[in-house]
């Protein structure tokens, strides 16, 4: 749906042309969908990003082609962010050197609390 050169922020205008919705419909989504919060201009004028204009279209095809709830759009969209999360796992010197810096830490604190 986006180009690979398209610009850095769409205007609300522009985003619901390409989403073919109409923009108090994307207001509207706004104050429902927590994943959606484009941030706004000095002027107040909504400026969508790209990640935006994704989360809309994600939206879109769960209330229009698969037919959810809103409610059950909000949670689907809260299960999916939370099921594509990386697992992350530390090295053992990872771990060592928080431990390190934990402990530098603590006696820094107790540093403090002595004075």
């Amino acid at each position: 749906m986006l180009e690979s050169n398209s610009k850095l922020y769409y205007s609300i205008k522009e985003v619901s042309e390409m989403t073919e919705l109409k923009p108090y419909v994307l207001r509207y989504w706004e104050s429902e969908f927590p994943s959606l919060k484009p941030a706004k201009n000095k002027a107040g004028n909504r400026t969508y990003k790209k990640q935006d204009i994704q989360v809309i279209l994600d939206i879109k095809k769960l209330l229009y082609d698969k037919k959810f709830t809103i409610k059950g759009a909000v949670e689907e969209l809260k299960n999916r962010s939370t099921n594509t999360l990386p697992e992350k796992t530390l090295s053992n010197t990872q771990v060592s050197a928080l431990n390190e810096i934990k402990n530098e830490l603590k006696n820094i604190l107790n540093i403090l609390n002595r004075h």
